[in-house]
């Protein structure tokens, strides 16, 4: 039986040498890399179809009038069509047999039930999918009902997906091929490239404080916690990563009235990792306020999100998300910023989404980078959010691709006309208790 003394001084450094370890992982924690979880991402495949081009002795013009011609101009565009999947549309534009064509213009992801679906046999369909080029001449658009443009001719091209499915990069066709006569001939390339993603679903609302699950087929893993909140308009906006960990401390804050009605600010989502650790935030740092007159948030005067990183001890800027309400649609522009570039401001998203239907925010900046699902207006929205495989080296990375979509989704909520009443999560009660 050991001495008591020689027991209790074992016990002793032990408890410290637990406690040390413990201060470690919490310091580190952040750091690990995604390789190290069981985080594995999902198949994705991206069909890729470009270097779209016409050539046609009897349509080509004069040398002269070929220099006024730019190709965004050309009186050619095609219909791409691939099995139930929404058809695109894209210029083609007509050039001298020595030109080169351009670049890739359309895509189609393809997830694994995706690829099954398209290579189920049918009673009217081929067991091998394929894709359909409907080359048209002419304006696009529609009158009554019927197109305006003039078809010239179709191409199929059949799409072994066998290869691209087991993760190989596969090109289909890349050349020219004869199309409404054997003098016109349309230039395609059409191929297939591997896009695996990291796909997470929030549980619930962000504003009702979710867990966020990765999915990985039919099996949802939690992977990070939310914390919506209100900031005092006092708070800093960037605040020590310890003191945003720190719940024990708080003070109340107290409003006379609600001023939901004014303005929307103050917002802000911090996502956690499972042992707590703060690892990525949005804070809306632009108010979202009514123009004059409007009742809505307009493209002049937007209200503003910025997405911050944990680095030495302190929060970093990330990303500036910018949005406003148009008249059918939720206007937005995403900012990568100098910290996270080395360089100036990029820009990496601008467009919209609808109002009444949502939509999907995306960034493809040279490959796909991350989408979103935004639910529409009062609609209950979960986002699912993708990011590519190649931009995830670290839990920092996912995380503030989540915290990027949390805001996008509750974008949707501050831009809502202020005629309107928010739901009681996003409204600042008489009393509310905030994080010091």
């Amino acid at each position: 039986m050991p001495h008591p003394l020689i027991l209790s001084r074992f016990i002793s450094s032990f408890l410290l040498s637990l406690s040390l370890l413990s201060a470690f992982l919490q310091t580190v924690v952040g750091k690990v890399k995604i390789s190290d979880f069981a985080m594995d991402p999902c198949p994705f495949l991206r069909i890729l179809v470009g270097n779209l081009a016409l050539k046609s002795p009897s349509l080509l013009p004069s040398k002269s009038e070929f220099s006024l011609v730019h190709p965004s101009s050309s009186p050619f565009f095609c219909k791409i069509k691939l099995g139930s999947f929404p058809s695109q549309f894209a210029t083609v534009p007509l050039i001298p047999p020595e030109a080169h064509t351009p670049d890739d213009v359309v895509s189609f992801t393809l997830t694994r039930k995706d690829i099954e679906k398209l290579g189920e046999k049918g009673i009217f369909s081929s067991k091998e999918p394929r894709l359909q080029i409907l080359v048209y001449t002419g304006r696009r658009g529609s009158s009554c009902g019927f197109s305006a443009g003039k078809l010239l001719g179709r191409v199929t091209v059949g799409l072994d997906l066998k290869g691209a499915a087991a993760g190989r990069a596969c090109v289909f066709h890349n050349g020219w091929v004869s199309v409404g006569g054997e003098s016109t001939q349309l230039h395609l390339s059409v191929r297939a490239e591997p896009d695996p993603r990291f796909v997470f679903r929030f549980g619930d609302e962000p504003e009702c404080s979710p867990q966020v699950f990765q999915i990985q087929g039919n099996l949802p893993q939690p992977v990070f916690t939310c914390k919506f909140s209100f900031r005092n308009s006092g708070d800093r906006c960037l605040r020590s990563r310890s003191s945003l960990s720190e719940t024990s401390t708080s003070r109340s804050w107290f409003s006379s009235k609600d001023d939901d009605s004014k303005e929307r600010k103050g917002w802000s989502i911090t996502i956690h990792d499972l042992s707590g650790c703060p690892v990525a935030t949005a804070s809306m740092t632009t108010p979202f306020v009514p123009s004059p007159g409007s009742g809505r948030v307009k493209r002049s005067n937007p209200g503003a999100w910025l997405i911050l990183r944990p680095g030495d001890g302190t929060w970093k800027p990330w990303g500036k998300l910018e949005a406003w309400r148009e008249p059918d649609g939720l206007g937005h522009r995403f900012e990568l910023l100098p910290d996270a570039t080395g360089g100036g401001a990029v820009t990496l998203a601008s467009s919209s989404l609808s109002t009444k239907k949502g939509g999907k925010f995306t960034i493809d900046s040279r490959g796909f980078v991350m989408s979103s699902t935004v639910g529409g207006e009062g609609r209950c929205s979960t986002p699912e959010v993708e990011v590519g495989v190649k931009h995830v080296t670290c839990t920092e990375d996912a995380a503030a691709f989540v915290a990027l979509a949390a805001a996008m989704d509750l974008s949707m909520d501050a831009c809502k006309l202020f005629s309107q009443k928010l739901r009681k999560e996003l409204r600042r009660q008489r009393s509310e208790e905030f994080v010091v």
